[in-house]
């Protein structure tokens, strides 16, 4: 427990939250002893003009102080003998004050001095005091009033996020409704939500957004919109947040109707001049510009046979006359062919970027992705970090759940973020840290720092989940300070969220911690990546669409063996990529840390790891360990019934039992793919073996039909049963051989896009229970869709509690609705603590 942070009570259930403010709820506390601390009577807030963010701090301790202790402070610009919060930038307090004793601080940071009724909230500049504001009131809706006196300066300079927004208001890798930035091609006029926005970013430090997909549209740059730019940036200034914009590289050609994109080229170098200075008439304090070019079959300079360096000075030349800077994405590759034994798509980024090292300008900065593949559940760091000491450089994360659940599995990810932000890379045998790295510090550049993809919707809990709300959380304290503990970062934004009970912090707490390993553990492990669909939705179990196709995230999975080869001595030389010392680890299995094994090595199934076990078992323990885990959420959640409001109580508890049934689809896939792919059974018996489940094929049909499904492990036994038109329901019956007793009853059955068929379960003609399938047509979950029956539509739906008496008939009527035509895969009866 913090020194100073006091017993609180619950001031009892609010009313039905939903989401929107976030972390900033201010929810009132009591205090166990008879009176409350001792608070400022006034709040000294040194500018007075709205856009400042010396304003909004003003405001925002006035709200908070109103939200937590029910206490109205007025808000002066004068100084005054009482007791008072004054905040401000350092010039603004020594002109005021004549003090000029405030410790020095870097930019953006903060001096927090508290003591008693007495507080000073002092900024290097504007942003840094609002900051500052945002700690002391974070400090209070944690009950923790102790007398502080502390300097806090970030770790580096650019502290971003990335909106991946389309100019339709679809967000790509968005899984919480449409945009808040654009609707029909245009900017929303509408800016309340955007201004929430930044005032949520601006409590963890984040000074900057880019407001648009990497994968540009060119009308971003009509003169509407580069207006609508500005409303977003008015909207957003307050908050110390500056306004990005991602490029589509070959604008000038679409757009502009020029001949050529050609980053040398006089006219498109007038282009982007003439296109920047439109923006920064309309936007003084633009950030910059986010560039994604040769990526993907997108053009860029290569296109032109120009190096990247050339493309990203072409846009850092046009901003550095305004002070802007360029962030230029190395995710650049092409798609290989994968009979090749030594291609490979890890490798791009250092073969691209590694020659250009010193060439790009001084305002430009490297955005790397923090592995060398795509956000995946487990990925060493990216040794690019180790090769370009001449280039700024940033970590690119992602706070949305692309290939991590999108939003419908708990997964809180910043302790996958430490493995890679502590990893030593080693450089040149001296300490380098990546986190050191991309802070500027290891190399002494003068830019560097973060981007993460965020991805918010309109959806009232801003990512489609409460509990998601974390990583968002979790990246700006990383990004102000990397050396964070997660934990401890954690059960701040627990007790900020949901209040300081303590159960429920250390029930949120539990959940969370354990969640990417059991994640990790039932989707892929050992360094085999996330073993989803990468050719459809990322969401879903398919780890044959893995391999056979260019986009080089293969597994390389044959009868015999499994894993990427990609040492220097027999495969495709990645591992010396990275610094001697990191690069002699990888190279040998025996030195390769178990978790990465199968990232770096081609193994046999029967390779013995150094737990003892073999690759295929290991494979086999971890994927029902992880659904095992999955399966506690929900009864730790229902813990917590009472002391949660009733609409996040119960949305969350709805993702949570998804959660658990989707776990046992991904286990069961992967489980029986690699049973197939390799012919070894599994020690322990489990894999193809349900003891507990009725499958829907053998029971007597009515009105339905059989189908096999490709692949075959995206149903058990491979085989489920749909209606046998859209226009008419079907039954399926059967006589239960299971013991009398009490059990849980799951239907696993297919949720698609495109319909919303009904389903009642019954139990000798007495209604058990009803469903709809509706969880993607009404938005329920966001993860992205699917029109097939396979990983990503099945789902589970669970009745507990149910008397059943052996010979008892069981009957679910189906009624098909559109293309959705009431699929059904198998019932499972579980008796109390049996994990199917």
């Amino acid at each position: 427990m913090r020194h100073g942070l006091l017993v609180l009570l619950s001031a009892g259930l609010a009313a039905a939250e939903d989401g929107m403010s976030g972390w900033l709820r201010y929810a009132p506390l009591s205090c166990s002893r008879s009176s409350p601390p001792s608070l400022p009577q006034t709040i000294v807030a040194l500018n007075a003009t709205k856009s400042s963010p010396v304003y909004a701090a003003g405001r925002e301790l006035q709200k908070g102080l109103q939200g937590i202790f029910a206490r109205q402070v007025q808000v002066t610009g004068q100084t005054t003998n009482d007791s008072s919060v004054i905040v401000g930038s350092v010039a603004q307090y020594t002109r005021a004050t004549g003090d000029s004793t405030v410790p020095s601080l870097e930019e953006d940071g903060y001096w927090l001095n508290i003591k008693g009724d007495s507080v000073q909230i002092v900024g290097q500049n504007e942003r840094g005091a609002l900051y500052g504001t945002f700690e002391y009131l974070s400090m209070l809706a944690q009950g923790n009033f102790s007398d502080v006196t502390k300097v806090s300066n970030p770790s580096a300079p650019i502290r971003w996020t990335n909106e991946w927004d389309n100019m339709d208001g679809s967000i790509e890798r968005g899984f919480a409704g449409p945009s808040i930035f654009f609707a029909n091609g245009v900017v929303v006029d509408d800016t309340s939500r955007v201004a929430a926005y930044g005032r949520l970013l601006a409590s963890i430090g984040i000074n900057g957004v880019v407001i648009n997909n990497v994968n540009a549209n060119a009308t971003l740059l009509t003169a509407q919109n580069i207006r609508g730019i500005g409303r977003v940036a008015d909207a957003m200034r307050p908050y110390g947040i500056q306004i990005g914009i991602s490029l589509n590289f070959d604008s000038p050609k679409s757009f502009g109707h020029l001949a050529m994109s050609d980053p040398l080229d006089a006219g498109v170098i007038a282009f982007w001049t003439d296109i920047t200075s439109q923006i920064y008439r309309q936007i003084p304090d633009f950030a910059g510009y986010l560039v994604k070019a040769n990526s993907e079959g997108q053009p860029g300079p290569i296109t032109y046979n120009r190096t990247l360096a050339d493309g990203a000075n072409l846009f850092a030349k046009a901003v550095q006359p305004y002070g802007g800077i360029v962030m230029f994405r190395a995710f650049v590759y092409d798609q290989l062919n994968e009979s090749d034994w030594h291609a490979d798509r890890a490798d791009a980024a250092v073969n691209y970027f590694k020659p250009l090292d010193g060439e790009f300008d001084d305002n430009v900065v490297v955005q790397i992705k923090y592995g060398p593949i795509d956000f995946q559940v487990r990925e060493p760091a990216s040794p690019l970090f180790a090769n370009l000491p001449k280039t700024n450089m940033a970590i690119e994360l992602q706070i949305t759940q692309e290939y991590l659940g999108q939003q419908c599995h708990l997964v809180y990810i910043p302790p996958l973020w430490k493995t890679v932000l502590d990893f030593d890379l080693k450089v040149d045998g001296q300490p380098s840290l990546v986190r050191d790295i991309v802070s500027g510090e290891r190399f002494k550049r003068p830019l560097g720092g973060y981007a993460g993809v965020v991805n918010v919707g309109t959806n009232s809990t801003w990512l489609g989940s409460h509990l998601a709300m974390s990583n968002l959380y979790a990246y700006g304290r990383l990004a102000w300070d990397p050396t964070g503990d997660p934990q401890a970062i954690l059960q701040d934004w627990i007790r900020l969220t949901f209040g300081p009970n303590r159960n429920v912090v250390d029930i949120i707490t539990k959940m969370s911690m354990d969640s990417w390993p059991a994640y990790e553990n039932y989707t892929g492990n050992l360094g085999i990546q996330t073993l989803t669909d990468i050719l459809y939705t990322h969401f879903g179990p398919n780890p044959a669409s893995q391999d056979d196709n260019g986009w080089g995230q293969w597994t390389r999975a044959d009868r015999a063996g499994i894993g990427m080869d990609r040492t220097v001595s027999n495969g495709t030389g990645f591992a010396g990529q990275y610094p001697a010392q990191v690069a002699a680890a990888y190279e040998a299995p025996a030195t390769t840390p178990d978790e990465l094994l199968l990232w770096f090595h081609h193994v046999p199934y029967t390779y013995p790891l150094h737990s003892g076990k073999t690759v295929i078992q290991h494979f086999y323990d971890a994927h029902y360990a992880g659904a095992e885990t999955a399966q506690t959420f929900p009864a730790l959640w229902e813990g917590l019934r009472g002391k949660i409001d009733d609409q996040r109580f119960e949305e969350v508890l709805f993702r949570l039992r998804f959660q658990a049934g989707h776990s046992i689809v991904w286990r069961d896939a992967i489980s029986e793919f690699y049973l197939n792919k390799s012919s070894i059974p599994d020690q322990a018996g489990r894999v193809g073996h349900h003891p507990y489940r009725l499958e829907a094929e053998d029971m007597q049909l009515s009105g339905y039909k059989v189908v096999a499904l490709n692949p075959f492990e995206m149903a058990s036994n491979s085989k489920a049963v749909v209606t046998s038109s859209n226009a008419t329901g079907g039954t399926l019956a059967a006589r239960l051989g299971f013991e009398s007793g009490v059990y849980d009853l799951g239907v696993n059955y297919y949720d698609i896009i495109g319909g919303r068929a009904r389903y009642e379960v019954y139990l000798n003609e007495k209604l058990v229970g009803e469903w709809m399938g509706d969880n993607v047509d009404s938005g329920r979950l966001g993860h992205t869709p699917s029109m097939m029956l396979d990983g990503h539509s099945a789902t589970r739906i669970t009745f507990g509690g149910v008397e059943v008496k052996e010979g008892d008939m069981l009957k679910i009527v189906g009624t098909p609705d559109g293309a959705e035509m009431a699929p059904v895969d198998y019932v499972v009866l579980l008796p109390e603590g049996v994990v199917d």
